[in-house]
């Protein structure tokens, strides 16, 4: 078994896109009843499986909304389609099924690490039992229908979140995504296409869903991943030795004490400092024995995650100053682990 350098794998999302036989793809769904009897007939398939949580979007507030985006359970395209669509998320919010997001259903599996067919093993377990009790689009030649031809075949589309801060600071990253392309697969940020690799994270996963097997995507997914392990471990030894360390880690200590002492810090300020004190513990610069913490509570420290836990609506200072005083808490702890 390879191993995974400190801190860079942060999660494995295994997503299956699927549509009921029968119904026009949710863009062109022509009414609100039609779209509620979708979500009907998905969550009576469920509700025998798990402790299903059933959300009709068109009942979450924004805020409540953009909350559930940042803990990755929703994508933001289901946010933008509020009137029509629900989410049907497990007790661990490691299970969540968006109904009538481009798709009928966008079920979806994550987990912390590398755990690719874990996370496929309990999708594909799912997605089984729910089509026990309705009919899915499906060619014989072409595989599951989805209103995206880049989703036809498998409908599967395996994703393994990173964080590469040796790479990006190195400048190899842009050469890194071409070589991946190429390979067939595609680099995106931490909310999917066309969002940013905030705090040095990157999203790599499949492109092509047609013509292929679930376990090549599966492997060719695992082994890409591995390879760019590989390649950031080098890189972090390159950082250490090179002329450039002192000023690297003078960066995350420095980045270290302004988390633990400031009195207000913005959520842009906080996830770049975050990533460079991460970036210091997986170096050995500090002792922080699990780096995982560190993913868990950028999430936390969210905006839409702050308010919630407020029960109440806070201005924008409000949150900064809640944020400045429990990350400094929190990182604090993490070292007295």
């Amino acid at each position: 078994m390879n191993r995974i350098s400190d801190g860079t794998v942060v999660s494995t999302r295994v997503r299956l896109a699927r549509n009921l036989e029968g119904y026009p793809f949710p863009s062109h769904l022509k009414s609100e009843k039609q779209a509620k009897e979708i979500i009907r007939l998905v969550s009576s398939g469920l509700s025998r499986l798990d402790e299903f949580k059933l959300c009709y979007m068109d009942a979450v507030s924004d805020e409540e909304a953009v909350c559930m985006m940042e803990n990755h359970l929703i994508s933001p395209k289901l946010i933008q389609n509020k009137r029509f669509s629900a989410a049907l998320i497990n007790g661990d919010g490691k299970i969540s099924i968006m109904i009538n997001e481009e798709d009928h259903l966008r079920e979806q599996c994550i987990v912390k690490g590398l755990d690719l067919r874990g996370a496929y093993d309990t999708m594909s377990g799912i997605d089984s039992r729910i089509s026990r009790s309705m009919q899915f689009a499906y060619d014989e030649q072409f595989g599951y229908l989805t209103a995206c031809p880049t989703n036809l075949g498998t409908g599967l589309r395996a994703s393994v979140m990173l964080f590469l801060p040796a790479l990006t600071v190195n400048g190899v990253i842009p050469k890194m995504i071409r070589s991946i392309s190429r390979l067939g697969l595609t680099v995106r940020g931490v909310y999917g296409e066309g969002s940013d690799a905030d705090g040095y994270m990157y999203q790599i996963s499949n492109e092509v869903t047609l013509g292929v097997t679930e376990e090549e995507i599966l492997s060719e997914v695992e082994e890409v991943v591995l390879k760019v392990n590989e390649l950031e471990e080098a890189e972090r030894r390159n950082l250490i030795n090179g002329d450039a360390s002192l000023d690297i880690r003078d960066e995350c200590m420095r980045s270290y004490g302004i988390l633990t002492n400031c009195a207000k810090i913005s959520t842009g300020e906080f996830v770049k400092l975050s990533a460079s004190v991460k970036l210091g513990a997986c170096l050995g610069y500090i002792d922080i024995p699990d780096v995982s913490a560190i993913d868990d509570l950028v999430i936390k420290l969210s905006p839409s995650n702050i308010t919630a836990a407020a029960g109440k609506p806070l201005t924008p200072l409000e949150r900064d100053v809640y944020r400045a005083q429990y990350s400094a808490k929190a990182f604090k702890k993490m070292k007295e682990v």
